[in-house]
């Protein structure tokens, strides 16, 4: 007699503990008929208080523990690649896991579009942070509303433009674009009130450099005599020269400086400037006063240091991650996209001295995925400072008191 496969069960299941789970926390849940494979399962329209909002998005649903992959889940794009990207509703996908069980989620949209279609991936990652259940479906509806608004507006191109550079912008910041005669594209990005502007260029894989309205020139400028104060910046920020950019691009910077200083300038009370900033990780003058190498440089080795003296620090960072239900929406997104790769994973658990010393550096997404699970969050303080006062980490993991009390004396 005919049997049912047991693949086909688990994915009903999957399908009916995400519509239950939804519908219990009355969200509309429109099921994609199954006769038609498109990609998508259900549609679902959020609400706010039984109110019914705009707010909509696709999902695909995958149930068994063949979608695990490295330290979470995968699901295949197959030929839903440009589906998922490009349309006007964005698409997640939601495992289920039996053994668990438990629903883990991933925004599809968003990692397919962060990496491009250059480099379009072959998985969706799903992080094991992503969990989706009672607990935490509120700040699931949260963040799947705030990313649906962000094709709304002005806030369409902000997002256009970060997801194309790899930036997130504040709604507040100034950011402008620019395409020049080789189609390659440039980025101004400057918060409001601030004299240094991050510059993101396309020819320069999108890699920020610093620059203030002076800097531009300064190359340009005899070479000042002993003595002389021309009032020109700190000499990390770069030159137009430096940069490589033509007469049209280096005005087009000089114009974004000084249509940004007339939108910020107001009453003489909204000019006045923070103090000098003290480990506030939201100050972007001081952030571009360190070079990022000496950052990568500088945290690499400290993780390291820790790794070598406490041998099962990685998994008891891990652990604690797990268990931390806070985690920002964007690092559960990108952790989906570093678990699921296994030669990130094995470059990472087997993280020392030796094997960075072997290869001369490590992999950016193994560094990446090493920093989020063993750091909280890295303050840059003011570049006065000696390197281990002006760079804090904050550890998931705290340091043992006679390592921190080391540190303090040194």
């Amino acid at each position: 007699m005919p049997k049912i496969a047991r693949g086909r069960r688990v994915g009903q299941a999957a399908v009916n503990a995400l519509r239950t789970l939804l519908e219990e926390h009355d969200h509309i849940v429109q099921e994609i008929s199954g006769q038609n494979d498109f990609g998508e399962d259900f549609y679902v329209t959020f609400t706010d208080n039984g109110d019914v909002t705009s707010d909509t998005i696709k999902v695909q649903v995958k149930g068994g523990d063949s979608w695990r992959r490295g330290n979470g889940y995968a699901v295949p794009v197959d030929r839903h690649g440009d589906t998922w990207a490009d349309g006007n509703i964005p698409v997640y996908c939601v495992v289920y896991d039996p053994a668990t069980p438990a629903l883990y989620w991933a925004n599809a949209t968003q990692q397919l579009r962060r990496l491009g279609p250059l480099n379009p991936p072959k998985y969706i990652g799903v992080s094991p942070n992503a969990v989706l259940d009672d607990i935490t479906m509120g700040s699931f509806v949260a963040q799947a509303r705030q990313y649906v608004g962000r094709y709304r507006g002005r806030q369409a191109v902000l997002t256009h433009l970060g997801e194309m550079s790899g930036a997130e912008f504040d709604p507040g910041d100034h950011v402008l674009h620019f395409v020049n005669g080789d189609d390659e594209d440039l980025i101004f990005w400057k918060a409001p009130g601030a004299t240094v502007a991050t510059l993101l260029l396309s020819a320069q894989s999108w890699d920020p450099v610093w620059v203030s309205l002076e800097s531009l020139v300064r190359s340009a400028l005899p070479a000042p005599e002993e003595g002389d104060d021309l009032g020109l910046p700190d000499s990390d920020l770069w030159t137009a020269e430096e940069l490589g950019l033509s007469r049209t691009e280096t005005m087009w910077v000089a114009a974004c400086f000084m249509s940004t200083l007339q939108a910020d300038e107001g009453p003489e009370d909204d000019l006045i400037r923070p103090a000098e900033c003290e480990g506030c990780p939201n100050c972007t003058e001081e952030h571009g006063r360190i070079e990022a190498n000496v950052i990568h440089e500088y945290v690499l080795a400290r993780i390291l240091d820790r790794l070598g003296s406490e041998p099962d620090l990685l998994q008891r960072s891990i652990l604690a991650m797990r268990e931390d239900t806070d985690l920002e929406p964007e690092i559960v997104a990108e952790l989906g996209s570093l678990e699921t790769e296994p030669r990130v994973v094995r470059q990472v658990n087997k993280l020392s001295h030796a094997t960075v010393a072997a290869v001369d550096d490590i992999e950016p997404e193994a560094y990446r995925l090493a920093v989020m699970y063993l750091i909280r969050c890295i303050y840059v303080g003011s570049p006065s400072l000696p390197l281990d006062e002006q760079v804090r980490i904050d550890w998931r993991v705290p340091e043992p008191e006679a390592s921190t009390s080391q540190g303090r004396s040194t």
